[in-house]
């Protein structure tokens, strides 16, 4: 395995968690984060108490890169490109800063590795977001979710791009340029087509983050909003599990360079939002408070990764089901109770 590690956006969920995993293997990591995301000092934090050797956090932002960062990117082997806004929400607000952070902030990061000597691996965290609202899919109505009619596999990777929303377009446009500069360049760059992510560290909001801000929110006693009907259906996958798979993918380099892959709990790890409920309602024991409001741009009433290349290519498949991972998850939330202040006492 690769020594030293470079991770943008590394104070983030996902981030974090990557990072904790390859210091405790001990390799070489540096964090470089803006820290304008919500929980990401204290994420940050936690590094550093539990990780005294190996560690380097470096502040910046992907929008304006320097002779520093070309030098963190020389001293790397491995880059983890997630910096990045992530809500479609706020893209719509405003579309310019999407666009800075994930088009061009990903075109900054390409042109650092393609200038560099070192040319270190690069794995891009993209987004299902890329296909759109896929509406000529055929979708039927069972109980408290939606499903495929026909897709029984789920989303392939060589379903057409269908940018749907700022944010669609924002990171679709850093996905495209991440595989051309294998092409065009050489350069070993993977893309991740990430489904919905979960597990500790993970500061959910209500525009992003949806298992982890519906279950912080039923920690606290609190309501929370459904926007759509809740039957909406998505496959969850547990950040272990997407660990794994980019250990995996950057193992295989030479088989998964210039390829772009859906990665996701897959057909066996899917929860509805009404689904997700039910299943904190069981976690808590109690009953939790919420309403229904309008759809959101761009949401799409199913998505269910198919896993077939990933499991080709660097043999990966999930292995944490969604109910122990959701458990895994109020655990770690039961434990850490502090960092999410409530008005409400329990």
């Amino acid at each position: 395995m690769k020594n030293n590690y470079l991770i943008t956006g590394g104070a983030g969920f996902i981030g974090t968690n990557l990072a904790d995993h390859y210091l405790s293997h001990g390799k070489i990591v540096t964090i470089f984060d803006d820290f304008s995301r919500a929980g990401s000092e204290l994420n940050a934090s936690w590094l550093k108490e539990k990780h005294s050797e190996n560690l380097r956090i470096v502040k910046g932002d992907v929008r304006c890169l320097d002779s520093e960062f070309d030098a963190l990117i020389e001293d790397s082997e491995v880059v983890y490109h997630l910096a990045a806004q992530v809500a479609v929400t706020t893209s719509v607000v405003d579309p310019g800063v999407d666009f800075e952070i994930n088009a061009r902030g990903t075109f900054n990061v390409l042109e650092a590795v393609r200038r560099s000597a070192s040319k270190p691996t690069l794995l891009f965290g993209s987004t299902n977001k890329v296909y759109g609202k896929m509406d000529d899919l055929e979708i039927e109505e069972r109980g408290n979710r939606y499903t495929y009619a026909d897709t029984k596999t789920g989303i392939p990777v060589s379903r057409p791009l269908e940018f749907y929303s700022p944010y669609g377009c924002s990171k679709g446009c850093g996905d495209q340029y991440v595989l051309d500069y294998a092409r065009i360049y050489g350069l070993k760059t993977i893309v991740f087509r990430q489904s919905c992510i979960y597990g500790p560290h993970q500061f959910g909001i209500e525009d992003q983050g949806w298992v982890a801000w519906f279950a912080i929110r039923a920690m606290q006693g609190l309501p929370f909003t459904i926007y759509g009907d809740g039957k909406q259906v998505r496959d969850v996958l547990y950040i272990e599990d997407l660990i794994q798979a980019y250990d995996a993918a950057i193992e295989n380099i030479e088989k998964t360079r210039g390829r772009a892959y859906n990665v996701g709990g897959g057909p066996n790890n899917t929860l509805s939002l009404l689904e997700l409920v039910s299943l904190l309602e069981e976690q808590f024991g109690r009953r939790l408070t919420f309403e229904f409001d309008a759809w959101r741009p761009g949401d799409q009433r199913v998505y269910i990764s198919d896993l077939q290349d990933a499991a080709n290519d660097f043999d990966w498949t999930p292995r944490v089901s969604a109910v122990e991972g959701v458990a895994s998850l109020v655990d770690w939330l039961s434990s850490n109770r502090s960092l999410f202040p409530s008005e409400v006492s329990l």
